[in-house]
């Protein structure tokens, strides 16, 4: 296999001529025919269908026919649909760290990007790189991450010349950056210089001490949510996503989400083909099933002035089976429907009715974690006693059915 590789070649093929081309060509009102379309001895120019971007390649055959392998994997042929914002450019991207910064949310974006340069440079698309990532930190050199893992920086984010067209802010133990007024001022200056600006993790804290997430919609770590909303009310917080776009601005939420954000990203650039044929070399969704709300610890709406309200709380979550309609949680606490309602609200956040639901949805993930009950018996002990019920509730508050969210979160090992 080692003798064998790619060549940029692409191929367009019409009813009353072959048209060959050596770059990237988008032509909308030929007719293109599918693969394979010609041949010369062991070569095969490929095709596709109208309206498609003609990305294609020479992809050459051993002997026994076995097609050429990229990191032990065979490849085969992609095509590409042109995404509306499609401009065919280089993109420098940048990427933000600084001591304690949490490496997946480094290292998740920057292997995306990655195998978006080496499929397109091994499918012989482009010859370089299309796009460039630098990682910027106060100085260049060894930065210490969370885990304890070294990374090393390429440049100081205030004394770069590049011309960044992404720049991502990671995110981390980032309660001493936020009082670094060097960095704080850098992201001000950017956000108007850079065609997205990103986060990812409790990097959104950094955009929101900049100013720039005020009267925006904006996501961060599903566990830090409440923190954002509480630290700067004038965000519109969306806990539940694994992103959100607001203009030039890309929030995500925890972790490994800023994988899923970068992914959109390639898809605006380059199209849904692409950064599909990137997710699976990565082993990811493209576009994950769910939001966050599937991995939190799901009920963190705890009463903060009445202990009393605090005492009832935690007894509708050690009886989520019994009969937990708000006259009787009224009556426990000696007070009117009315009064009881208001006032949970103005505690809480939510209705008693909603902190139900979730009590019960808490209860019913515990069990298809950790039980082999069947569905119709864990519907029965959380409460809902009917499983369409349940269904419903799992669907509008963490985006999943019971069956699903078993078969992701059981126990990994079975006996």
């Amino acid at each position: 296999m080692a003798g064998h590789g790619f060549k940029g070649v692409a191929s367009v093929v019409r009813a009353d001529a072959r048209i060959f081309c050596k770059k990237l060509c988008y032509l909308p009102d030929y007719d293109l025919v599918f693969s394979p379309v010609f041949k010369r001895g062991n070569t095969f120019l490929v095709g596709w269908n109208r309206g498609m971007f003609v990305i294609e390649y020479v992809q050459q055959f051993s002997d026994d026919g076995v097609a050429v392998s990229f990191r032990g994997i065979a490849m085969t042929t992609l095509s590409f649909s042109k995404p509306d914002s499609f401009i065919f450019k280089h993109r420098v991207v940048g990427i933000v760290a600084f001591p304690n910064a949490q490496i997946l949310d480094i290292t998740g974006p920057f292997e995306v990007f990655s195998f978006a340069n080496a499929l397109l440079q091994k499918l012989g698309i482009c010859e370089q790189k299309i796009y460039s990532i630098t990682l910027l930190a106060a100085e260049p050199g060894p930065i210490t991450t969370m885990s304890g893992l070294q990374i090393v920086a390429d440049e100081a984010y205030g004394d770069s010349d590049s011309e960044f067209d992404t720049l991502i802010i990671a995110g981390g133990e980032i309660t001493a950056e936020l009082s670094n007024v060097k960095l704080l001022d850098w992201i001000k200056i950017m956000v108007s210089k850079v065609n997205r600006l990103a986060s990812v993790c409790t990097g959104a804290f950094l955009l929101a001490e900049s100013g720039l997430l005020d009267d925006r919609k904006a996501t961060t770590h599903w566990h830090y949510c409440q923190l954002l909303a509480k630290n700067y009310p004038r965000i519109h917080i969306e806990p539940d996503q694994i992103f959100v776009r607001d203009g030039r601005i890309f929030t995500s939420g925890g972790i490994t989400s800023g994988i899923d954000l970068a992914l959109a990203m390639v898809e605006e650039d380059w199209g849904q083909e692409l950064a599909l044929a990137v997710a699976r070399f990565l082993v990811v969704f493209l576009k994950r099933p769910g939001g966050q709300s599937q991995f939190s610890n799901y009920l963190t709406c705890e009463a903060s002035h009445r202990p009393d309200l605090r005492e009832l709380q935690a007894w509708i979550m050690a009886h989520t089976g019994e009969d937990l309609r708000v006259e009787l949680l009224a009556e426990r606490m000696a007070m009117s429907p009315r009064n009881f309602a208001r006032l949970f609200l103005a505690e809480t956040g939510m209705t008693p009715a909603k902190f139900v639901e979730m009590a019960r949805i808490d209860q019913a993930r515990f069990l298809l974690e950790v039980s082999e009950f069947t569905i119709e018996l864990i519907a029965d002990k959380s409460g809902f006693k009917d499983t369409e019920r349940m269904r419903r509730a799992f669907i509008r508050q963490i985006g999943v059915n019971p069956q699903n969210y078993r078969q992701r979160f059981s126990k990994a090992l079975s006996a």
